[in-house]
């Protein structure tokens, strides 16, 4: 399972665990909230109602009949009152007193009622005891929605206890309450469902991607592409790409330090080895000329050494940078124009004809020098394997999303041993005037340059004779 989908599943379980007892908590309370939302008024009521009916005993003026009266009246009148989604249209208060003893002796709702014994009830034998007495009594056992809410206050004449007065509200509005509640609470804790699946969702595609971009990045390392760190969030994960770079850079270095040594211990061996065989043979006596020959070729094995020191040391800086900086627009084929200034003298000397086919308007991003030289050591070579009075082509052109950069040449081309070994550093090709070998780093260097430029090179024989050497970059402002 990948890291993101397993972090998604986390998060939806985490989020069910944690929303699922909240809602299961309320849901199972919000019943008991109204009803104590509703008791409390009730107790105002009766301690109010007892109140009005303890002093009317006290003066003698308590009139079970004409209190039943009233009540019938005040449950005839016409009510149209709108409480948010509720429509209350009728009063369904129901009051009823008894005696000290819990005999019924009003009952606003069920008259036939006085004379029974309810003093078993908690609401009145609760209340004779001098505690708070109220209970909730259901008329349908097997339907909590029918339960009716009883509360008493006790009834004081001269001081002393007269009897019970309770007041009973269905709570048939408080499930009408319920009803409206219910699902406003559901809905809400589906968007918040949904919000947390999709912010879930959103976290874990971001973690998922860093780790991604870290993966590609060790990915391109392993196969030896020169990458830079990926962008990555300033989190462990940034700290993670930081160690890899830095491990990158310490085993790089430590191989390019042993691949650096060899190879170039490699090289100069065959020089250094014909310089001091030649300063022993000096020692002896000889004729000017055979003596003029041998310093020749000391001065052509120290140049040879010092070509190959700074051409190492210029590859060495160019396989170090990671990216360019600063990097410019610029149009090749200038640079192209440049080259083929520079190689005049050697064009000219070989009796070369140069063709151009360059388009003016392409341009790429990068560094003109490092452009420029990749340019130059291909025309060079160009300029070496062709043959006298032969033809060189350069072109420039815009290929879909790639700028095209060619040289061609009329020479031998590249042998079929050689195809796969032509970009290592040191290998190089007998050249067919002078049959010697040239220090073998220019091709390693227009790879680099190609490399650091997010281009790649391309070398064809042509069906006829010669090679065709391109170089593909991206178009300014693009990346391959």
């Amino acid at each position: 399972m990948r890291l993101g989908t397993a972090l998604f599943l986390a998060y939806l379980f985490i989020f069910g665990l944690c929303l699922a007892y909240p809602m299961a908590h309320l849901a199972g309370k919000l019943r008991t909230r109204y009803l104590e939302g509703a008791e409390e008024p009730l107790v105002d009521q009766a301690n109010v109602l007892a109140g009005l009916i303890g002093r009317d005993m006290e003066q003698g003026r308590f009139d079970a009949d004409e209190l039943g009266r009233t009540f019938d009246a005040i449950r005839g009148r016409a009510i149209a009152a709108r409480i948010y989604d509720l429509e209350k249209t009728s009063v369904d208060v129901r009051v009823y007193i008894t005696d000290p003893a819990g005999t019924v002796i009003f009952d606003s709702e069920k008259p036939g009622s006085v004379g029974e014994d309810y003093s078993e009830w908690n609401d009145v034998s609760f209340t004779l005891d001098g505690k708070y007495g109220a209970r909730t009594t259901p008329i349908d056992p097997e339907d909590p929605s029918t339960s009716i809410l009883y509360v008493a206050a006790p009834i004081q004449v001269n001081g002393a206890l007269a009897g019970v007065l309770t007041v009973a509200k269905p709570t048939t509005s408080i499930n009408a309450f319920l009803a409206s509640a219910k699902p406003d609470i559901f809905r809400i804790a589906g968007i918040a469902t949904l919000a947390a699946i999709a912010l879930s969702f959103l976290v874990s595609l971001w973690v998922s991607r860093q780790i991604k971009r870290l993966t590609r990045y060790a990915d391109d390392v392993r196969l030896g592409r020169r990458v830079a760190l990926p962008r990555l969030a300033r989190t462990e994960l940034r700290q993670m790409g930081d160690a890899f770079d830095k491990m990158r850079e310490a085993l790089e270095g430590r191989k390019y330090v042993e691949q650096y040594v060899q190879t170039l211990t490699h090289e100069i061996k065959s020089p250094v080895s014909a310089i001091r065989g030649a300063a022993e043979l000096l020692e002896e006596e000889m004729p000017p000329a055979r003596r003029d020959q041998f310093l020749a070729n000391i001065r052509h094995e120290a140049s040879r050494i010092e070509n190959l020191v700074e051409r190492m040391l210029t590859l060495s800086e160019l396989e170090m940078k990671k990216s360019l900086e600063p990097a410019a627009r610029l149009h090749p084929t200038e640079l192209m124009r440049k080259v083929l200034e520079d190689k005049q003298p050697s064009i000219a000397m070989k009796q070369l004809t140069v063709t151009a086919d360059l388009e003016e308007q392409v341009s790429v991003t990068g560094d003109a020098f490092l452009l420029q030289q990749a340019i130059s050591n291909l025309v060079q070579n160009a300029i070496d394997f062709s043959p006298s009075g032969g033809c060189i082509r350069l072109r420039a052109r815009r290929d879909g999303a790639d700028v095209v950069l060619g040289v061609e040449d009329e020479g031998p081309g590249i042998p079929d041993y050689a195809r796969e070994k032509v970009f290592e550093k040191f290998y190089s090709l007998k050249r067919p005037d002078t049959g010697r070998k040239s220090t073998g780093l220019g091709l390693n260097f227009v790879h680099e340059v190609a490399t650091l430029h997010d281009g790649v090179v391309r070398l064809e024989n042509l069906p006829t004779a010669g090679l065709r050497a391109l170089i593909l970059l991206p178009v300014a402002g693009r990346r391959r």
